[in-house]
């Protein structure tokens, strides 16, 4: 769904805001350690071309309960791609676990094994015949003002979660992974929470 208007929020959603019975969600911070890095911005969309963002104010606490009641309803799935971050940051930084999720990601590694690469700009070229531009991903989210390229940017982390979704539930259900995908979305606050705690997953499984 292509881009129709992005709604800005400050420090909270609006009271009353129904994203339906799914939401697609990202984050944008100041690094890639949930631990250490602020969060600085949220990306909501219901699929619609319209996209919601919260804006926060990094040298204030965080204090969203409308969206802090959003990410725990457990009747909306969460989308993200690569939740397994998202998932952590939110949780760190707002006190509160999503779910459930769904991540594109996972979903195209079990589904999409005949290919070597997961991003989304991989998976929206490749299943959706859509490009991105990926050359704000790198800039200051937590200046006080982004600019209109930097919104759209993160605009585009959501706004095509839906389809992709759509897409790989098809992929799964031809090669009968559903359950496996789905196994691994419900351990995915377990992982965060690992995360955060300084384990790796994967050592925890293997042999050594």
């Amino acid at each position: 769904m292509p881009l129709k208007t992005i709604h800005l929020h400050h420090g909270d959603l609006p009271a009353g805001l129904d994203f339906g019975a799914s939401v697609a969600i990202d984050t944008e911070t100041l690094g890639l350690n949930p631990l250490r890095d602020k969060l600085c911005l949220v990306q909501l969309s219901a699929g619609d071309g319209l996209c919601h963002m919260v804006k926060f104010d990094i040298q204030k606490p965080y204090n969203a309960p409308h969206l802090q009641k959003l990410l725990s309803n457990p009747k909306v799935t969460k989308i993200f791609h690569f939740a397994r971050f998202d998932v952590a940051t939110l949780y760190h930084h707002l006190g509160v676990m999503p779910s459930p999720i769904y991540c594109t990601k996972i979903a195209s590694k079990i589904a999409r094994t005949f290919v070597p690469r997961h991003s989304l700009k991989d998976l929206c070229h490749s299943l959706l015949n859509i490009s991105l531009d990926k050359g704000q991903q790198a800039s200051d989210w937590g200046s006080p003002t982004l600019s209109e390229e930097q919104l759209a940017y993160a605009a585009s982390d959501v706004l095509y979660l839906h389809k992709l979704k759509d897409a790989l539930d098809t992929l799964l259900m031809r090669s009968d992974r559903i359950a496996l995908a789905q196994g691994c979305f419900d351990f995915l606050p377990t992982c965060a929470k690992l995360d955060l705690q300084g384990f790796e997953a994967g050592e925890l499984f293997a042999h050594h």
